[in-house]
């Protein structure tokens, strides 16, 4: 992967086929969990962290606001995902974005961190495994690459911003 860069008004990347062949599954997946019937999903770790309740210590409160934020939450989400999918290259190639498309990779690869996160039991104290050919060093791998894909993005929108001061 070629990080992202500022193009002028847009930020752009290069993905290799297989960096679009797993950014692809991953929007896979959260699509599907953001499609669920929330009864089907309920207490998935994952979706609590995506749609986080609004009041920890009151159940009430928190059932409330979830009662009103939770369809926004799911729409703009899936909203988010339909801009990356779009402007994402199945084979891979060239990424480019305008600010508004830049807005949407940076909350769903933000999502998508969160929810391998969440799966692979992601902490502070996570560190690279011994052995990166095996199943969880492979998925931290994807974890990190994700990290690395997120950061370039935040430079590079910031790196735009900074400019029209």
């Amino acid at each position: 992967m070629k990080p992202f860069r500022r193009r002028g008004d847009d930020v752009v990347a290069r993905l290799d086929p297989a960096e679009a062949g797993v950014l692809g599954l991953l929007l896979d997946q959260l699509e599907q969990l953001l499609a669920a019937d929330p009864a089907d999903v309920e207490g998935d770790p994952v979706l609590d962290r995506l749609l986080p309740a609004g009041h920890r210590s009151d159940p009430q409160l928190a059932a409330d606001y979830r009662e009103l934020t939770e369809a926004a939450l799911r729409s703009g989400k899936t909203d988010d995902l339909a801009a990356v999918r779009a402007t994402l290259a199945a084979g891979g190639g060239v990424v480019r974005l305008d600010r508004e498309q830049a807005g949407a990779w940076l909350r769903t690869t933000n999502d998508l961190r969160l929810a391998l996160g969440e799966r692979i039991g992601v902490t502070e104290e996570t560190e690279p495994p011994d052995d990166p050919t095996g199943e969880e060093g492979q998925q931290l791998a994807v974890y990190y690459w994700l990290t690395a894909l997120q950061g370039s993005l935040v430079d590079a929108v910031a790196a735009g911003r900074a400019g029209r001061r």
